[in-house]
């Protein structure tokens, strides 16, 4: 890395059932997604997290590995669901409905 090349600050975020975890780090402007994560560690602290296969995004916004970050944006790893979102609300529909009846 050179000096002349300007150099972000990002957070590398990856959110478990019961922790949060959050790394701070400053790349050069123009890294692509993919070789931030990669240079966070996270990998390596997490070996279940898959590029292939977890979706990543800034914000709440999926993005591409290959995408670029701005300075101070927050890169999400994002793990799979493990209920299908239609089938909860479908189950609360029947709750809720059960619920009026009574």
């Amino acid at each position: 890395m050179h000096s002349d090349q300007p150099l972000i600050h990002v957070e590398v975020v990856y959110a478990l059932p019961n922790v949060q975890r959050v790394l701070k780090l400053a790349v050069v402007a123009q890294t692509p997604i993919q070789a931030i994560i990669e240079q966070s560690g996270i990998l390596t602290m997490y070996p279940e997290i898959d590029l292939n296969t977890n979706k990543v995004g800034i914000y709440s916004r999926n993005v591409k590995l290959d995408a670029t970050a701005r300075d101070g944006d927050r890169i999400e790893i994002y793990r799979p669901l493990i209920a299908d979102p239609r089938e909860i609300r479908r189950k609360r529909a029947e709750q809720a409905k059960k619920d009026a009846e009574k």
